[in-house]
């Protein structure tokens, strides 16, 4: 499927999956939160926590900030912000109390602080310029580009920095191809190995057909632009298929 024009996109995007958005998602979230990070090592074929490594590379950090982890799920990211700067305060927001909750036991576990908050991104219930650093990862594909953006950009500090990953639609139709096919059949075992619900199996067509959808690594860096953000770097990772951004606020 060719996806339409950058300029529109947003809008097909939000006409063809709001319903599942807003319908299912939180269904599908709240059965795979206990095996989620599992999951993700074994579709990686182990790569998973090589990948958080590499992003958290690329994000710099200085004791005493204040960041925020958006759409952030088990607070993989979160624990890692503070293995990395432990003088960090942490605070994570997720629509999904089911992803929070297995988040709070992990950073409980490993003797980490994250004030978790349950919210829709899209209205990130926090004060303009509150933050010095926004992340984001594995979860754009699900929303609204330009209003969760817009929200970043208000939270966070003048020179405030925005960190993204996520998986991307590759720019190559050849190297998309066999991403899609192997997704189809990663998300078909994955259901049968970890006993997916009901409500997981039939969101199995819309993850393809949202990343079929998406955005390149380069278009995604000009919505961080068209959003007001400078100095917008990007580092594309196997084939275009996943990457980083980093952008920052004027």
């Amino acid at each position: 499927m060719s996806p339409p024009p950058l300029a529109v996109r947003e809008q097909f995007r939000a006409e063809r999956f709001g319903k599942v958005w807003t319908e299912q998602l939180n269904d599908v979230f709240a059965d795979v939160a206990p095996y989620y990070d599992r999951a993700n090592l074994f579709a990686s074929f182990g790569q998973w926590n090589r990948i958080l490594d590499n992003f958290m590379a690329s994000v710099e950090l200085n004791p005493g900030e204040r960041a925020l982890d958006v759409c952030a799920g088990t607070n993989a990211v979160g624990i890692a912000l503070l293995k990395k700067e432990p003088l960090l305060e942490v605070h994570a927001i997720d629509r999904s109390a089911a992803m929070q909750e297995v988040g709070r036991q992990r950073a409980e576990a490993a003797g980490l602080r994250i004030e978790s908050h349950i919210g829709d991104v899209h209205r990130l219930p926090f004060a303009d310029q509150h933050f010095d650093v926004v992340t984001l990862q594995w979860a754009t594909r699900h929303l609204r580009i330009n209003e969760v953006f817009a929200e970043i950009r208000r939270v966070l500090k003048p020179g405030g920095r925005f960190f993204h990953c996520d998986m991307l639609r590759p720019a190559n139709p050849v190297v998309e191809l066999l991403y899609h096919g192997y997704l189809r059949g990663c998300l078909s075992v994955t259901g049968l190995l970890f006993r997916s619900s009901e409500a997981a199996r039939e969101c199995k067509r819309y993850f393809i057909d949202a990343l079929e959808l998406f955005y390149s690594a380069e278009e995604l860096s000009e919505l961080l632009r068209q959003a007001g953000f400078r100095s917008v770097t990007a580092r594309s990772l196997l084939g275009g298929t996943m990457g980083f951004h980093r952008a920052v606020k004027p």
